[in-house]
């Protein structure tokens, strides 16, 4: 397709990788801030803008928030590299014979697996590519391996809306509205529910109607877009989350590789979850902390033994490495714009031309906006969640609505910024700007659904 081939042509000359990418945003959001935003008092604007974005990148709160992603995307990989669930891969993966029907499969299973858990569906993702891609090189047919890579990835385009999304879980958590909001207008705060149950954002007819839309439209999208693309022969190690049988165990050694102590220890998380977290399922109420417990339990129990659960987090772990390393970068993306003002006046903007029916659109574009210098939806949660709440009590819009449009917008533009495809490209071996012509046209789709949505919502 010309498009695409246009697109990947300029992306191939002008786009750098990843962690230049954060680089480059770093220094354009300190100018950015030098030139439209006011000085402090007293205080030298760029010593300040320094000041800010160091102390971004050390805040506690981000830094507790990026350790609950990593354990989602960590501990969501160590799932995906049970030997359960890699013999359904495996299984999933036997009738794939080109590329329309590896797009096909692929898209909709990593939409499912990522509405559960962005993590899981991100890793699940990728390895769907990899083994579609392994099964075109023994099988000996042609593929469209940076098409079929995309549609790996198009899980973080319903993420947010989905069970792991950062801003629907955490107005789930008791009192987290009033805290966010500390400091606004208190007649405002007082008209905050303590909480927003995931009922009426995640499990909410609308929003699983706009998912059940997209998982339609998007890989019969893809499907088509198979039949058109060029192919080519694929040359690649094969890729596995097992490892060689060891030695017996001998001594000690035996704790580590003994089914029993591990199925007995996964169980017994388990069983704490399902104590600790009852009322919570009860009232569809899914919190980080909630849905990591979870996996920890689910994945012991699934590898069977310590000693292949510590080799998945091997594994796992190098997988999530890039993302841990641009994380602080972003965090201080995130100081610069919160204390220079920049996320307020972006959100201002849009609000000071919004009415009742607009304002969740323009929040959409902001979220969007702002999630391509902050690619962290808690993170965009924690700044632009009290600009977006304190505008729906002034003008009247519902609050989960404002809530899943910033998460709308906020996961639309991951198919422009390839910070979260870190993983992926590690698994696939696909460079970024390989996939970005295909996600680009999979992001517009995707904005015409949203906005549709959120007008007829």
């Amino acid at each position: 397709m010309k498009i695409t081939q246009t697109i990947e042509t300029l992306f191939r000359r002008f786009l750098p990788s990843p962690f230049a990418i954060a680089v480059i945003l770093t220094l354009v959001t300190m100018l950015l801030a030098l030139f439209f935003t006011d000085a402090p008092a007293e205080e030298n604007h760029a010593l300040a803008i320094l000041s800010w974005w160091e102390n971004g990148i050390w805040n506690n709160d981000l830094l507790v928030f990026a350790y609950q992603m990593m354990l989602i995307l960590v501990l969501g990989h160590i799932l995906v590299l049970s030997k359960p669930m890699t013999r359904l891969i495996n299984t999933l993966t036997k009738g794939v014979s080109n590329t329309s029907n590896a797009v096909l499969l692929v898209s909709v299973t990593t939409m499912l697996v990522s509405f559960f858990n962005w993590g899981l569906g991100l890793i699940f993702g990728a390895i769907m590519a990899r083994k579609v891609a392994e099964a075109a090189q023994v099988r000996n047919f042609n593929i469209n391996y940076p098409l079929v890579g995309a549609a790996g990835y198009v899980g973080l385009m319903i993420w947010h809306g989905g069970m792991s999304g950062s801003a629907p879980l955490k107005v789930a958590e008791t009192g987290h509205l009033a805290s966010l909001m500390q400091g606004m207008d208190t007649s405002l705060v007082a008209q905050l529910p303590v909480v927003i149950p995931s009922s009426e954002t995640i499990f909410s007819g609308f929003n699983l109607l706009l998912f059940g839309i997209l998982l339609v439209l998007l890989p019969s999208f893809l499907f088509l877009m198979g039949k058109k693309v060029s192919t080519t022969p694929v040359n690649l190690p094969l890729y596995s989350g097992e490892v060689e049988e060891e030695q017996p165990a001998k001594g000690a050694e035996r704790i580590d590789r003994s089914k029993w102590v591990g199925v007995f220890f996964g169980l017994l998380i388990l069983v704490a979850f399902g104590y600790q977290y009852f009322d919570n399922i009860s009232n569809f109420i899914i919190t980080p902390n909630m849905l990591n417990f979870f996996m920890l339990g689910l994945g012991l129990l699934l590898h069977g033994s310590f000693a292949s659960y510590l080799r998945a987090v091997e594994e796992a772990i190098s997988g999530a490495s890039g993302i841990l390393i641009q994380f602080p970068l972003y965090f201080g993306i995130m100081g610069i714009m919160r204390e220079s003002g920049m996320v307020v006046q972006i959100s201002d903007f849009f609000v000071s031309v919004a009415t009742e029916t607009t304002l969740p659109i323009f929040t959409f574009f902001s979220a969007g906006l702002v999630n391509i210098f902050v690619p962290s939806g808690g993170g965009q949660w924690a700044v632009q969640g009290p600009i977006v709440i304190e505008s729906a009590l002034k003008l009247g819009v519902s609050i989960p609505k404002m809530i899943m449009a910033l998460a709308y917008g906020d996961q639309i533009t991951n198919m422009l910024q390839p910070f979260w495809a870190l993983p992926l490209l590690g698994i696939t071996k696909l460079k970024a700007r390989e996939i970005l012509p295909y996600t680009l046209l999979l992001m517009c789709i995707g904005i015409v659904v949203f906005i549709t949505g959120l007008l007829l919502w």
